[in-house]
């Protein structure tokens, strides 16, 4: 008896596993949709791979003009730099031919007279160059000390003017446009002991 029912229940076993994992006979056949399932889902996948090779080539192309654009603008860059005071030096060179000419005269004739009009005229020209790139000199006589405009190199003590007033300049300070180019070396006054 024990031999039959053990077999009766792997036989009971056996269906039951046969049922789930098999197709219920009184369910309807779904194959129909499930291949235009799967039809649908390869066809978005293709779509989407695609879509992503468009992409990828997209990115890669914009990353090669970018890499292009930045070599082209280093490039354009490093010639600025390069060149950037050919326009002043460009403008400067009447000016070397002036004092070229001063020189050569001065040698043939040792006339100083004349030596002193060329230089005259020479710095007339140089100075107007300057002024045309922006240069101007700072004026400092007698004005009140300004840390960012001077640089005091020596105080020294005086009863007729304020004190920090600007007694006398050794070195000119400039400008160029609206920024200092070089601060003036001054004198200082200071209160007398």
């Amino acid at each position: 008896m024990t031999k039959i029912k053990k077999e009766k229940t792997e036989k009971e076993i056996k269906e039951k596993e046969i049922k789930i994992t098999g197709t219920d006979e009184n369910a309807p056949e779904k194959t129909g949709e499930r291949s235009s399932d799967q039809g649908a889902e390869k066809s978005r996948i293709e779509e989407l791979e695609k879509q992503a090779a468009q992409y990828k080539d997209q990115y890669l192309r914009t990353a090669a003009e970018f890499e292009n654009y930045k070599r082209r603008t280093d490039a354009e860059r490093a010639e600025f730099f390069a060149y950037a005071g050919e326009r002043v030096l460009g403008d400067m060179l009447p000016v070397l031919d002036d004092f070229d000419r001063t020189m050569e005269s001065f040698e043939k004739s040792h006339d100083k007279d004349a030596l002193k009009k060329g230089i005259d005229l020479v710095y007339a020209k140089f100075t107007s160059v300057l002024e045309k790139q922006g240069l101007k000199a700072m004026q400092s006589d007698g004005t009140k000390f300004d840390v960012n405009l001077h640089e005091a190199i020596l105080q020294q003590p005086d009863e007729s003017k304020e004190p920090e007033t600007v007694l006398n300049t050794v070195e000119k300070g400039y400008f160029l446009k609206d920024k200092v180019l070089r601060h003036a070396k001054v004198v200082v006054s200071s209160k007398p002991e």
